[in-house]
C-alpha cells in the first residue's frame, strides 16, 4: 500500500480517520457490541471456518452481545451510560485466527490442492 493510502487510514496519523474511529467506538458502544461481531460468516466461509476454530466461550460470548444488540434496536433504546463505558468495541478476538486461516487457503492454493469448501451464496 502507498504511503499516501497509510496516511489517510491511520487514525493517529489522520485526523478523519481518528474522528471516523470515534463515530465508529460511539456507535459500537451504544449496542455493547465490538467490531469483529460485524463479520458475517455467511457471506465470506474464511470466517465461518475462523470462528469455528476459536474457543467456545468467546462464540458464545459474540452471539449474546448480538442478541443483545438486536434486541435493543427492536426495542429502539441504548445501553446504560455505566454500561456503555465498559465496552471496549476495538478490542479484537477474530483478526488472528481469520489470518491464520487465509494464510492456510493460501498455501493450500499455492501447492495446488482442492479447496476444504465450495464457495456458494444460499
Amino acid at each position: 500500500m502507498s504511503s499516501i493510502a497509510k496516511w489517510l487510514i491511520d487514525p493517529r496519523r489522520n485526523w478523519f480517520a481518528a474522528q471516523h474511529k470515534k463515530t465508529i467506538s460511539n456507535r459500537l458502544k451504544k449496542y455493547g457490541l465490538r467490531y469483529d461481531d460485524l463479520y458475517d460468516p455467511k457471506f465470506d466461509l474464511n470466517i465461518k471456518e475462523a470462528l469455528a476454530r476459536l474457543p467456545r466461550e468467546v462464540v458464545d460470548a459474540r452471539n449474546q452481545r448480538l442478541k443483545r444488540a438486536m434486541d435493543l434496536s427492536m426495542k429502539h433504546e441504548y445501553l446504560s451510560e455505566d454500561m456503555q463505558a465498559l465496552q471496549t468495541p476495538f478490542r479484537g478476538y477474530l483478526h488472528d485466527m481469520l489470518a491464520l486461516v487465509k494464510r492456510e487457503n493460501a498455501e493450500r492454493e499455492a501447492l495446488g490442492a482442492l479447496p476444504l469448501y465450495q464457495r456458494t451464496l444460499t
